[in-house]
């Protein structure tokens, strides 16, 4: 297997996916294929001990920044480390690609350079969301803010499909995120949809609310973009806002500090929970190859936790199941869109 990364994306690049593609190498036994300005990768690899047949460096001079029109950049910037990563994957040189940094530019690349699977009518980024119940597949977490009923029918078919290969839940239940529990509730394309899913080859528990999110009451949570970002960044802001608040109740004076002692396990245990870098990246399903875009603050922990997401991905051939599972979607509407 060889997973290719694009090595100069991200706050952190190209320290963090360095150190996480040697770390892979050594201890995951795949092939890695770090993509970025050779030098400078050259350099900060010779700080990392690594199977030098496992691991390989290929040039791109140029890097696509935060504050480019997304597509403007992945077509004209033909030698950045993002778009040679992509046409590596789309020409089959890898198997696997991770990038950091900004969806934008992510997105359009592997919009226009990976393809998107045939039938599929928009690719879907999907996140895992720690929970009270284990980590739980939101999607769409912000690709698509536009959708219509039969996008979220296929959100909701590919996030089981992730479910059950990647995180190994048998039968994943599937929630439609709205503003109550009876079918009757949401606006129209709520409405339109829950019909749909009712009929569709999922797990279909039926409505959730927002609360429903962090109680994790189902193993995926189906919603356009916009909704699916909205929740994506009030998750983090109230974990954000949890360990700042912790942190200072615990240093308040003598007695709590003591008392941060005692209760040290049980922080750690809520830390590692609401610590993305566990869960490593967001796949974006609906592409002809396994594509998992990181945070952009993603570390070396991150970046390895995303490694070994698209480790699984491959393995579990989550692509081909996609694939297969389009003949069992009924859709009142089949024409493609972009």
């Amino acid at each position: 297997m060889k997973l290719i990364i694009d090595a100069m994306g991200g706050d952190n690049a190209p320290q963090a996916p360095v150190e996480a593609g040697a770390r892979a190498a050594r201890e995951l036994g795949i092939n890695i294929v770090l993509v970025g300005k050779e030098q400078v990768l050259k350099n900060e690899l010779s700080r990392y001990t690594y199977p030098e047949d496992k691991l390989e460096i290929v040039n791109a001079d140029e890097v696509i920044t935060n504050h480019e029109e997304p597509v403007k950049a992945v077509k004209t910037k033909k030698n950045s480390s993002l778009v040679v990563a992509a046409r590596m994957l789309r020409n089959k040189e890898g198997d696997a690609m991770r990038a950091m940094g900004n969806t934008g530019p992510l997105l359009a690349a592997g919009l226009l350079i990976v393809g998107r699977i045939r039938g599929i009518l928009r690719p879907a980024l999907a996140t895992l969301l720690p929970t009270e119940n284990g980590p739980k597949l939101l999607l769409d977490a912000g690709a698509n803010t536009n959708c219509k009923p039969e996008n979220l029918v296929q959100f909701a078919v590919m996030g089981s499909i992730y479910m059950k290969n990647v995180m190994s839940v048998e039968m994943p239940s599937v929630g439609l995120m709205s503003i109550g529990e009876e079918e009757g509730k949401g606006d129209d394309l709520t409405k339109k949809t829950f019909s749909k899913l009712k009929s569709a080859p999922i797990n279909f528990y039926g409505n959730i609310e927002g609360r429903d999110v962090m109680l994790g009451t189902t193993d995926v949570m189906v919603c356009d973009g916009f909704v699916g970002n909205v929740v994506l960044k009030t998750v983090e802001g109230m974990g954000s806002f949890l360990g700042k608040s912790l942190k200072r109740m615990f240093l308040k004076n003598a007695v709590t500090k003591i008392g941060a002692l005692c209760l040290s396990s049980g922080v750690k245990e809520l830390k590692q929970l609401i610590d993305y870098r566990e869960y490593g990246g967001a796949p974006l399903l609906g592409v002809r190859s396994t594509v998992i875009k990181g945070h952009g603050s993603s570390d070396a922990k991150a970046v390895f936790s995303a490694i070994k997401q698209a480790k699984k991905a491959v393995e579990t051939n989550i692509v081909e199941e996609i694939k297969s599972s389009l003949t069992k979607i009924d859709l009142s509407e089949k024409k493609e869109e972009i």
